[in-house]
């Protein structure tokens, strides 16, 4: 099958697109240099059957291991602890450079979001999310990172679970398309401080962010009625298995893509890495070679995958669920080991596109 990295839990789709985002040093992410695990899934290749592992780059978002005593002289005047964010004001539009002013110091003891513009996308869950955003100290007011850069944004994209709690809290259950005002605590920030950012163990930080994106839990779009004769798929409910069915479908000569859910995000692009679910049957058998529903999502660069899949999901927007049927010539014409598959066998697989992101 596909190669795939399986480490969707650690989320292995880290494909350098947030290095841009250091700022004085500021090591943004908790996973710098790590090594995925290699599993099962689609690849060019004939050994293995996952998506291809994708080896970790240093990254660029808020991790909560900064170390080190902070040598930033704390702000003369004590800190006013607030407990929403009317004292805050943030301005500007969705996709451009915030502006946040307030009477500084500030500090928060419980992490807070206030939503400035609400989106209409899917709820960010868990997993991978794309993001433009800019952080500010609340003790000074000055902002200490961005990736708004000369007035436009650039997104970047990030795991969850691998940023600083505070980024984690304000940004699950907030809608796609949506600017959001969080307000940290310390504790959910840099508890032990960041010197290179001019961050205090004691400081509170803020940050806007405009989620651009974020991985679904499942397909979600618009239905697609297929094209008559080809195999049929039965939804079997959200997070579940599909069941592909043959029956007295023809066999294809060549490539068959055919969407059955029209997504509703950004589409993928030849060089994206992406995240997904997947089956796969045996035209042969009818039997399932390879799916990945019960273990989780997996992740891999699209331009690392069997042409099939090239082919069959490049363009297709995020959210979408397709059926692809793929001869030989775009799976493996020499056939595959683990699991077995011989060298004329046309797979049936059906895709659910979750997370699409540019790669570096």
């Amino acid at each position: 099958m596909p190669k795939i990295s399986r480490d969707l839990k650690s989320h292995t789709l880290r494909t350098g697109v947030v290095a841009s985002l250091v700022v004085a040093g500021l090591a943004l992410s908790a996973c710098n240099g790590d090594k995925p695990g290699t599993e099962d899934t689609p690849t060019a290749t004939a050994s293995g059957t996952q998506l291809p592992s994708i080896e970790n780059t240093a990254s660029a978002l808020p991790s909560g291991s900064a170390s080190g005593s902070s040598s930033a002289s704390a702000s003369a005047a004590a800190p006013s602890t607030i407990t929403n964010l009317d004292a805050i004001t943030a301005t500007g539009a969705y996709g451009q450079p915030p502006k946040v002013t307030a009477k500084w110091p500030l500090t928060i003891a419980k992490t807070t979001t206030k939503v400035l513009s609400p989106g209409k996308g899917g709820k960010v869950t868990k997993g991978t999310v794309q993001v433009n955003y800019s952080g500010f100290n609340a003790r000074t007011g000055k902002q200490f990172d961005t990736s708004f850069k000369g007035g436009k944004g650039t997104p970047v994209s990030f795991p969850l679970d691998q940023v600083i709690a505070g980024f984690r809290t304000g940004l699950q259950g907030q809608q796609i398309g949506s600017r959001v005002l969080i307000m940290m605590s310390p504790k959910d920030g840099y508890a032990q401080g960041n010197p290179q950012a001019g961050i205090l163990g004691t400081d509170s930080l803020i940050f806007v962010v405009d989620i651009v994106s974020a991985q679904l839990d499942g397909p979600v779009g618009t239905p697609v009625t297929p094209k008559a004769g080809l195999p049929t798929v039965k939804d079997n409910g959200k997070g579940k298995e599909p069941t592909i069915t043959i029956g007295s479908a023809t066999k294809p000569t060549s490539l068959v893509i055919q969407p059955l859910i029209k997504g509703t995000g950004p589409a993928v692009k030849k060089t994206d890495g992406i995240v997904v679910n997947y089956t796969a049957v045996s035209w042969k058998t009818g039997k399932v070679v390879a799916s990945n529903y019960e273990t989780g999502p997996e992740s891999g660069l699209l331009s690392s995958l069997i042409p099939g899949w090239q082919k069959g999901l490049v363009n297709q927007p995020a959210g979408s669920r397709i059926l692809l049927v793929v001869p030989p010539a775009d799976a493996y014409p020499k056939g595959n080991a683990t699991p077995s598959i011989a060298a004329d066998e046309t797979l049936v697989y059906v895709v659910d596109i979750l997370f699409t992101s540019p790669a570096s």
